[in-house]
Order: structure tokens, then sequence, then C-alpha cells
């Protein structure tokens, strides 16, 4: 049968960081460290700062079951979840029950309260996804 002929993989090109191929996978994570921290050690002029008016402190406003609701209905059920693992298409159903809607509630208002903020509520999972219509992948700037 035609369909199941093996298909030929087609011709790539490594990543490539000063001219150089990057063969194994430390240097490509190398090439990305440099490519994505590139300002790291360029010095910083943030005098501007202190001319900028000193706002009063406010406090934030507690979340509403509604605002909650509203908010994770907007999800995608098709978004990739985060380091804790919890999909929107876990979450959806939890805050249909009044009882579980009020203890994610407590637990983001304390956050707030206490300006406490978890580890996973600041960690993101990254994927790194190729520009379209860039001819060669083969430098970190196409991604």
């Amino acid at each position: 049968m035609n369909w199941i002929k093996k298909k030929s993989l087609p011709a790539i090109k490594p990543i490539s960081y000063e001219n150089h191929p990057c063969n194994t996978l430390p240097d490509l994570w190398q090439t990305l460290y440099n490519s994505y921290n590139s300002a790291k050690n360029r010095p910083i002029n943030n005098c501007f700062l202190n001319e900028i008016p000193q706002a009063n402190t406010i406090k934030w406003p507690s979340f509403s079951k509604q605002e909650l609701r509203d908010t994770i209905a907007k999800c995608s059920l098709s978004l990739f979840p985060g380091p804790d693992h919890i999909s929107w298409r876990h979450l959806k159903p939890l805050v249909s029950d009044n009882n579980c809607l009020g203890k994610i509630l407590n637990i983001a208002n304390a956050c707030f309260n206490l300006e406490y903020w978890p580890f996973h509520f600041k960690a993101a999972n990254s994927i790194i996804i190729p520009k379209p219509n860039k001819e060669s992948c083969s430098t970190p700037k196409s991604f």
C-alpha cells in the first residue's frame, strides 16, 4: 500500500551560535542561555526611578466567586498545564462546587493579604516554538 511507505526525514541543519554549530545538548543549552541573557551584564542607569513620585499603598480587593468562575470559564481546556500539572480541565469542575470554590478563594485571597506568592504561582513551563515563515531555524533568533 502506498500510504505506508517509509517517509524520508527532511534535511536538517543544527542551530549555530557565533558561526559554531550546536551539536551537543550542553552546546545548545549554552547557546539558548547566551541568547536569552544577552543583556545580563549591561550597566543599568535607574536614576529615573528617583524622579517618579511615590504612590500610596492600596489594599488589594478580594476575589469574588463570580469573578473567579468567569475568569476560569474563559480558559481553554487545551492549554498546557503548569508546573503543578493541574490543567483547566481539572480546575473547571472544582469551581462549580461552592465548597471547593470557597477554599480556592481563601488561598488566593490569603496570598494577597500576606503578600506571599508560592513558587508554583511564579513558575511557568516554556515551550520554544519556531517563528512562522522563517527560511532557516538554525539561529536562536528564529524562535
